[in-house]
């Protein structure tokens, strides 16, 4: 083979990895973005998640034959939630620019002061960690609070921003403007609200922004008056005109409205890197949590010459502080067993103070996990809270290594039930299968009965315990079984809370099926796809009879969650814990949706182009009404492109892969008349 020819095959070969990696990169991140934007649940830290996103981008813009409409990179946030009404916003609610470096910074002071020379000046302030919000007022009267959503359409959530103290219904003008800012749960009200549920052994929060996030969704305004949430408005969207940022945060101030409290004025890049390194060291001493710094260009007439891209403003960044470090010792390691049967090591460390609390152990994830890093008993080790919440072991100091430190074995049997432990393929875990392991039983129960589940107030972790110990819950269907002499027997237990148990109990029967499908701790089956089921199944026993390529075709819906939902109804033991929920009257129904037709059902349809007459809102709706599937990509399982005016990519590949291409009249016509 010719030397020209062996370097073709080598590019080729290196651009089909790089694009895998992007198509990875993506699935990666749209999953963290649903959990993260749609469900307030991260399983990631917010550091790990931008280290995703910087390598697809980087890839991207190395690589542009690949960048997509679809990619991430191109979008704003998540999708809104449909609990609230939606909003479209009038002026787009666009992310920032993320930088991981003070160079990057410098590059962008440097780029700005290149183009628009000594007039630019740069506002510094605190990056709050919460959730964007707009508030409009109309001759200085609240009318509406909406979230951000996807940038373009959020959710109106204004009877919950009413409640919030830092929001004035009326401001000290009559003008009609549009605000932006940032909704968020002070530290000390985060610290009050767990400290209460864990008295009433409830599951505690995970975050304050999560919490924030969360509470501002509540459809009870109650609650969130009581969580006491607060707000720092950043930005005048639309009303009035200056001609700073710092004179519309004084005019805001002026008018009653709460604006970001730290807050420089900078003229030189010096002065920036300053103001950063300022509010860096301020961030254990504030009341809220911040995770980063926002520099923007001071004059507006600059900001609007320097525009935008489809997501991010060019005339500002938002530097992300690395996360903070602190050295202790692993003084154990011992096993956990999850409701799944999964067996995790667990690091116990010297406790240790970390951004705001003190940390004592901390989860290695898996063994391989711990393998990788070496991680031994007796290690000092180097620990963070990655994204100021989740605490983990960053690396193990092997310098300062004596000889006394131990290697923890890998277990073969499990710790609680001594069965052998076993490892599927496709799988780092190691897992117990025996279903009647004490561990599983009890963490599956304590799961159950958790708020985010059936709610089964009052219901903690040592009644479970003490429950399982005198034989009455061998697994969640005996829950409904238990009487109130049963609670009475324990210890500390009266008539009142006895009673209360009892009426927690029977409360939980007519929870929604999407809350009991989470409880039953379907592997990989989270909330939110515990919803998907109980939206598209009339009930329990369709699920169960669904074959794994009727799960698959779900919305949002994989074939790993489609092949899990599908073993967990087969299994025997599934069959006895339905049958006594059956039997003591727990909802089994499903929210099923009514729809218009079946006409599109096992049908995935993508759109492309612009409409007269509809938005892409309105053609996903009429999708989803006739049972059909909207895809935001072509592939080989689209089965229609509905096209418009300006059709691009999307039209060219649906053509090359022979996918039959509609017009709006077209599809509608199917819908009307049943055509295909």
């Amino acid at each position: 083979m010719k030397e020209e020819q062996i370097n073709l095959f080598e590019i080729d070969n290196n651009k089909n990895n790089i694009k895998k990696e992007i198509e990875k990169l993506r699935k990666e991140i749209e999953y963290h973005n649903k959990l993260y934007y749609e469900q307030d649940e991260p399983e990631i830290s917010d550091y790990e998640y931008d280290k995703l996103t910087q390598r697809l981008k980087k890839l991207e813009k190395e690589n542009p034959e690949f960048i997509v409409n679809s990619s991430p990179t191109q979008k704003i946030g998540g999708k809104t939630k449909n609990i609230f009404t939606q909003v479209v916003h009038d002026v787009q609610m666009q992310s920032l620019q993320d930088v991981f470096s003070l160079e990057e910074v410098e590059e962008f002071v440097d780029k700005v002061k290149g183009e628009y020379k000594d007039q630019t000046k740069f506002c510094v302030e605190t990056k709050i960690d919460g959730l964007s919000v707009s508030l409009e007022y109309k001759d200085g009267v609240l009318v509406r609070g909406s979230t951000r959503g996807d940038g373009f359409v959020g959710e109106d959530v204004t009877p919950n921003i009413k409640m919030i103290k830092d929001v004035p219904q009326k401001l000290a003008t009559s003008d009609t403007i549009e605000v932006r800012g940032e909704v968020y749960l002070p530290r000390k009200e985060f610290e009050k609200i767990n400290e209460e549920l864990i008295k009433n052994n409830k599951q505690q929060l995970s975050n304050p922004r999560n919490a924030a996030a969360g509470t501002l969704r509540q459809l009870d305004s109650e609650l969130v008056k009581k969580r006491n949430l607060s707000i720092f408005v950043f930005n005048v969207q639309r009303g009035k005109t200056f001609s700073s940022h710092y004179e519309s945060l004084d005019y805001l101030q002026k008018a009653g409205i709460k604006t970001i409290a730290l807050r420089y004025l900078c003229t030189t890049k010096e002065e920036v890197i300053e103001a950063i390194k300022k509010i860096g060291k301020m961030r254990d001493e504030l009341e809220y949590d911040i995770d980063g710094a926002v520099v923007k260009v001071d004059n507006l007439l600059i900001r609007q010459e320097m525009g935008q891209t489809v997501k991010v403003p060019k005339w500002a960044v938002a530097y992300k502080y690395p996360p903070e470090q602190k050295e202790t010792k692993v003084l154990d390691i011992v096993l956990q067993v999850g409701r799944t049967g999964q067996v995790t090591p667990v690091v116990i460390l010297e406790p240790v103070r970390v951004a705001g609390s003190i940390i004592s152990k901390t989860t290695l994830h898996n063994f391989d996990f711990m393998r990788q890093k070496d991680i031994r008993i007796g290690d000092s080790v180097v620990i963070q809270k990655a994204g100021d919440v989740i605490p983990e072991v960053d690396r193990v100091l092997k310098e300062k290594r004596d000889g006394t430190q131990k290697e923890f074995d890998i277990p073969k049997l499990c710790p609680v039930c001594g069965e052998e432990l076993e490892k599927e393929d496709d799988e780092v875990a190691l897992r117990c299968t025996n279903s009647e392991c004490p561990a599983q039983i009890y963490r599956s129960i304590t799961h159950f009965v958790s708020r985010d589940c059936m709610d089964i107030s009052g219901m903690g972790e040592a009644i479970v315990d003490a429950l399982i110990d005198r034989n009455l819950l061998s697994d969640v269907g005996d829950i409904y079984s238990l009487k109130f002499e049963n609670f009475m027997s324990l210890e500390g237990f009266k008539e009142k809370s006895s009673q209360n148990l009892v009426n927690a109990i029977e409360k939980s029967k007519s929870n929604s099926l999407d809350k009991l499908l989470f409880g039953l701790g379907i592997r990989h089956i989270g909330k939110r796809a515990a919803k998907i089921l109980s939206e598209n199944f009339e009930d329990i026993y369709k699920i169960k009879e669904a074959s794994v390529e009727e799960l698959n075709a779900l919305e949002d819906f994989g074939n790993i969650m489609a092949e899990s939902v599908y073993e967990f109804f087969k299994k025997e033991q599934t069959d006895i814990i339905i049958d006594k929920l059956q039997k003591a009257g727990v909802n089994l129904q499903g929210t099923i949706k009514n729809r218009s037709s079946e006409i599109l059902l096992g049908k995935t349809i993508c759109i492309t182009g612009s409409f007269d007459n509809y938005t892409r809102n309105d053609i996903v709706a009429m999708i989803e009404d006739n049972s059909g599937k909207s895809s935001s990509s072509v592939s080989k399982k689209t089965s229609y492109l509905i096209a418009g005016d300006a059709a691009g990519s999307k039209l060219a590949k649906a053509q090359e892969l022979g996918i039959k291409v509609l017009s709006i009249e077209d599809f509608i016509n199917i819908i009307k008349e049943g055509n295909e």
